[in-house]
């Protein structure tokens, strides 16, 4: 950990609120995640870059808007958008920006895996996105993420009408698709080009996937991020405490918001993911102290 985050420093006529955030332990959250969020946030590039970088992206976007409306499959590309994310995240986004990003595809593949393990009578084949390097990014990873949350509702919810079913709480969780650890990825490039922060990264990137993306696919990505109440909702069932729902930003899925809002949600949408993730861990940390051990799927 960085000095500026040691309490040893801790200044009481200038306090870093970061450090008040990393020490604070309110919000349940993996703690190297939660070390490179409180960096990304006290970084030159969120000071300095990120209020330029914003200005653009909402400027571009409208052009864009303008630019789709007229043409609507002029660039209708998801290959070359992945090509385009997985250059611009290795030569140009930070380490802990980097880390974080990562850390979402597999935390949110868990997720979904859990639901669809812990909910009886209903058999959902989750289509789990776990890359650990950029090449991973190019096969449509984030258009396929989109995809992934629209299809688990859809296939669910059809199981569950078909079958008269619903999600209730389970007692005996299964639990064994959660990783306690921090995930396996590579070592993120450290150059001197790599100094975005997370939040003007994806400002950046998303006038290229608003561009590159049909209407629908942009939109539709942009809707998805309102599913975290959904996801969270039906995680509360299974596991039986609503209060978990109070770490919901983005809600209201049936009520879509604006697309030029797509971005600082996003980050929103990495942050609901990680602490519902960080609650399963403890949850199965806690099992395991106890000598509950987690059952086994055939």
């Amino acid at each position: 950990m960085e000095e500026e985050f040691d309490i040893k420093n801790h200044d009481t006529r200038d306090p870093n609120p970061w450090l008040a955030m990393y020490l604070d332990s309110s919000i349940p959250i993996n703690t190297k995640t939660k070390q490179a969020l409180m960096r990304d946030n006290s970084s030159r590039s969120t000071r300095y870059l990120l209020p330029f970088i914003k200005l653009w992206s909402k400027v571009s976007m409208f052009f864009i808007h303008i630019l789709k409306f007229f043409f609507p499959k002029l660039f209708d590309s998801s290959k070359a958008l992945h090509r385009i994310l997985a250059w611009g995240l290795r030569n140009f986004v930070s380490p802990d920006a980097n880390l974080l990003i990562f850390r979402h595809f597999h935390a949110g593949s868990e997720i979904l895996e859990f639901i669809a393990k812990n909910v009886p009578d209903v058999q959902v084949t989750t289509s789990p996105l776990k890359p650990y390097d950029f090449d991973g990014i190019k096969d449509d990873l984030f258009l396929k993420h989109d995809l992934n949350l629209y299809n688990f509702v859809i296939k669910l919810n059809g199981e569950l009408k078909e079958k008269g079913a619903t999600i209730e709480k389970q007692r005996n969780l299964n639990l064994e698709m959660i990783s306690e650890n921090q995930f396996n990825h590579i070592n993120f490039p450290t150059r001197w080009t790599n100094i975005l922060d997370l939040r003007s990264a994806i400002e950046l990137f998303t006038p290229f996937y608003q561009l590159f993306l049909t209407a629908n696919d942009f939109v539709r990505a942009s809707n998805s991020l309102q599913l975290d109440e959904t996801i969270a909702i039906y995680t509360t069932q299974i596991l039986g405490t609503p209060g978990h729902l109070g770490l919901v930003n983005n809600k209201h899925p049936m009520v879509p918001t604006s697309t030029y809002t797509a971005a600082y949600r996003l980050v929103l949408h990495g942050l609901a993911t990680e602490t519902l993730h960080e609650i399963l861990v403890n949850i199965k940390l806690n099992r395991s102290k106890d000598g509950i051990m987690t059952p086994k799927t055939a």
